[in-house]
């Protein structure tokens, strides 16, 4: 697996892989706007020269938020979500954050399972913010500290 950057260029990579991981996949046309934002990235997980997943984040000052992560199903179980998110936190790191934020729908037990064994802890709940089937699912919000940025020179 390789992670490659991806910015407006790929949108319809990154529309194609949002649309297979999730029921309500983005458009091209919003990945666009979003990564020609200040402070806004993604990456594509590749398997075999194959798109197999993304994540888009976008940093702020001393945040960054995780806007969209997915594996599509066939390359689930592999380890790539993992590979992924901690991608981004490099990347986060990068732009000067110091403390990552994301939603998690709290039926999606995998994801949720996943964000704890990296360290994030919930500070804070949106009830009925994802709907499933006609009904509200709750979003937990999850945070995690990056660390100080480190000062390169400094001994």
């Amino acid at each position: 697996m390789t992670l490659v950057p991806a910015g407006p260029a790929h949108a319809a990579v990154l529309e194609a892989l949002h649309a297979a991981c999730f029921d309500d996949g983005w458009p091209a046309g919003d990945f666009v706007r979003l990564l020609e934002t200040p402070g806004c990235f993604a990456l594509i997980a590749m398997v075999a020269d194959e798109p197999a997943g993304l994540a888009v984040c976008r940093a702020a000052v001393d945040e960054c938020e995780l806007l969209t992560i997915g594996v599509i199903p066939e390359f689930r179980r592999r380890h790539l979500g993992f590979s992924l998110l901690n991608a981004t936190f490099a990347t986060a790191r990068g732009h000067g954050a110091v403390r990552y934020f994301l939603d998690v729908a709290e039926d999606n037990l995998a994801a949720c399972a996943l964000y704890y064994s990296v360290g994030f802890a919930q500070v804070g709940r949106r009830p009925n913010y994802y709907r499933r089937a006609g009904a509200g699912v709750a979003a937990l919000v999850l945070a995690l500290d990056l660390g100080p940025i480190e000062e390169s020179g400094q001994g």
